[in-house]
């Protein structure tokens, strides 16, 4: 049998790449049927990741806070919006209309119409406050916010909530540094109102973008320590102003009674001194008349002067008899009164 070796060489000699000839028709098979297929698929993946990353949608209390290239563009209001692909735009939402509130002092474990809360010696840091009296409160407290400028709230301050924590617990405690034990136990609202208006101000100075609702400030006390002493002293001081109050009630009761009966006697005395002076007065000017009318007729007033001192005087006498000068018996006389009285 004759080999050729010529057509051997060639079937054993390898190709330009390196692949057997073979080899070559299969991959090049392989290219023609799945390579269209992939390339389909890859250009629907990107066309998918292209129209969902260039559609957004905004809730009713955000707003979507656009960024292109991490620079800030525009601020979108809520519903659907577009924008470039992913990469290029990028939307963060912010709440605008959400209240949000930071607890000092305890925290919530479980809210509800009972709700929960947990206080512990974690948060001493939180709700010890030294007073201006120079005395230790407990003064736990919630901070009620909402954001009210989102482009502040992003960009402006790096981290906003621990910010706001901070620039809450120096407010809190500068008014409270400010009154007295007995104010920061009895005058809550007070306080809160003021450090609500002070930390506002706080807030906007570093441009943090937040708007403080309210300031609620929960029971305030004394430390457990040293509540027994301070419930003695308000006992004690309570007492005083018992008695204080009704020593002023005493006081207020004698006092305008004493005026009122010295103020009686006063116009008792002024009305009696007048009614003697003019009575005084009218005496004498009767008195006057009457001398008056003597001078011009002296027998005739003589007379009526006497009559009537006899019409005043004889009604006082009682029995009276009128005899003859010459009369001698008397005693019949004196019988006829007693006589008349038997007879009726």
């Amino acid at each position: 049998m004759a080999w050729d070796w010529d057509k051997l060489k060639k079937q054993h000699q390898p190709s330009g790449s390196g692949v057997p000839p073979g080899l070559d028709d299969v991959i090049n098979k392989l290219k023609q049927v799945k390579l269209p297929g992939g390339w389909i698929i890859i250009l629907v993946a990107i066309a998918i990741y292209i129209g969902s990353s260039t559609v957004y949608s905004v809730k009713v209390d955000e707003v979507g806070v656009v960024q292109r290239f991490g620079k800030y563009v525009r601020t979108a209001q809520p519903g659907l919006g577009f924008k470039l692909p992913g990469g290029i735009e990028k939307v963060t939402k912010v709440p605008v209309r959400r209240i949000d509130k930071e607890e000092f002092g305890f925290r919530t474990v479980e809210a509800g119409v009972r709700t929960q809360y947990a206080v512990s010696k974690a948060y001493e840091g939180e709700y010890l406050m030294l007073t201006g009296d120079l005395n230790v409160a407990v003064v736990p407290w919630i901070v009620q916010f909402r954001v009210k400028d989102p482009y502040k709230f992003l960009f402006k301050v790096r981290n906003v909530r621990a910010t706001l924590r901070d620039l809450a617990e120096s407010t809190m405690r500068l008014v409270v540094g400010d009154r007295s034990i007995n104010e920061v136990i009895s005058k809550r609202e007070e306080i809160a109102d003021q450090a609500r208006s002070l930390l506002q101000k706080e807030l906007d100075e570093a441009e943090t973008g937040i708007y403080v609702v309210t300031i609620e400030m929960k029971k305030t006390n004394v430390p457990e320590p040293v509540q027994p002493s301070f419930n003695e002293v308000n006992q004690a001081v309570q007492e005083k102003e018992r008695m204080v109050y009704q020593a002023r009630e005493e006081y207020n009761k004698a006092i305008p009674a004493a005026r009122g009966n010295a103020e009686k006697t006063i116009k008792s005395a002024e009305g009696y001194a007048l009614d003697r002076v003019n009575r005084a007065k009218g005496d004498a000017s009767r008195f006057v008349a009457m001398y008056n009318e003597y001078s011009r007729a002296k027998d005739v007033t003589r007379r009526r002067l006497y009559l009537e001192a006899l019409k005043d005087l004889i009604p006082k006498l009682g029995s009276k008899y009128i005899i003859d000068a010459d009369q001698k018996n008397l005693l019949p006389l004196l019988n006829l009164g007693r006589q008349v009285e038997v007879q009726k």
